[in-house]
C-alpha cells in the first residue's frame, strides 16, 4: 500500500484540527498554513471529508472546519476512504485456475488486505496525535504539530 498526497494531506489536516483549543473550528487557510499545503487542494479534501461525516463546516467570519466527532472515533481507514484512497497491497489478480499455488498465493494476498483494512480502521487520530507527542518527546524536541 502506498499513502498518497491525497491520504497524507487529509490526514495532516485532521489532525491540525484534532489540535484546535476547544475543538473549535480552523480555516482552509489557517490549516494550509500550518501544515505547508496548498490551500486550494485541501478545501477539496475538506469538502470530501464534510460529505463522509469526518468534519463539519461552520459559517461565518470565525468559522471554518472542525471534526464532526471526538478524534478517538475518527480511524485513519475512514479518513482514508473518504478521500478515495485504495488501501489494496497489490493490484488485482486473476489467479489460473490450473494452478493451486495462484490460489494460495490469492488467498495470503486477501488475508493481508483484510489485516491491513482492520489496521487502518483500528488506529484513531487520537493514537496518531499521542503517537507524535512521544516521538517528539523521546527526540528532546519542543512540541510542535506540523505533520
Amino acid at each position: 500500500m502506498k499513502l498518497t498526497t491525497r491520504g497524507h494531506y487529509s490526514v495532516k489536516a485532521l489532525l491540525d484540527l484534532a489540535l484546535q483549543p476547544g475543538g473549535g473550528p480552523a480555516s482552509v487557510r489557517a490549516i494550509a498554513t500550518r501544515q505547508q499545503l496548498p490551500a486550494p487542494y485541501l478545501e477539496k479534501l475538506l469538502i470530501e471529508m464534510r460529505q463522509a461525516g469526518l468534519v463539519k463546516s461552520v459559517r461565518g467570519v470565525q468559522g471554518g472546519y472542525q471534526l464532526a466527532r471526538p478524534p478517538a472515533q475518527i480511524s485513519l481507514g475512514q479518513i482514508l476512504e473518504a478521500v478515495g484512497e485504495q488501501v489494496d497491497p497489490l493490484p488485482r489478480h486473476s489467479p489460473d485456475t490450473d494452478q493451486a499455488e495462484d490460489w494460495v498465493t490469492l488467498t495470503l494476498w486477501h488475508r493481508l488486505h483484510d489485516k491491513l483494512r482492520d489496521a487502518l480502521h483500528s488506529i484513531s487520530l487520537e493514537d496518531l496525535y499521542f503517537d507524535a507527542k512521544s516521538r517528539q518527546a523521546t527526540q528532546g524536541e519542543t512540541p510542535h504539530f506540523i505533520v
